[in-house]
């Protein structure tokens, strides 16, 4: 097994930590690769997506964060065919749907996953 090093702030470590005994987690090392198994079969899925399809996701961010949300909006306004934005305790919830090409909509999701401030990403292929 190869060993990696990451860095992360303070905040996160505490909460990494918190979460591994919450859940019961033996090690860091184990709750991180669950987590990176659990991202990269969430990928997979729209990998192997093909041709058109519908795509339903499910968004949170802090409302007060000034993510670059309205820039992946514009990016991707050809796929966007509904959307609907709830505030709730200081968190915006953003539910679109998409439908186009699988690789727009991958590209969707990737956008999403690498913008700061955004909390969670989810979504149902329809």
């Amino acid at each position: 097994m190869e060993i990696i090093s990451i860095s992360i702030d303070e905040e996160t470590l505490e909460n990494l930590n918190k979460t591994q005994e919450k859940l019961g987690f033996k090690s860091r090392s184990k709750l991180l690769r669950a987590t990176i198994d659990s991202l990269l079969n969430e990928y997979s899925a729209l990998d192997a997506l093909s041709g058109h399809c519908d795509v339903v996701f499910t968004i949170t961010f802090d409302q007060h964060a000034g993510t670059g949300f309205g820039k992946i909006m514009n990016d991707f306004e050809g796929i966007i065919r509904t959307e609907i934005h709830q505030h709730h305790a200081q968190t915006c919830l953003r539910i679109i749907i998409v439908c186009g090409d699988s690789k727009n909509v991958r590209d969707f999701f990737i956008a999403l996953k690498n913008q700061k401030g955004i909390k969670s990403v989810n979504y149902s292929i329809l």
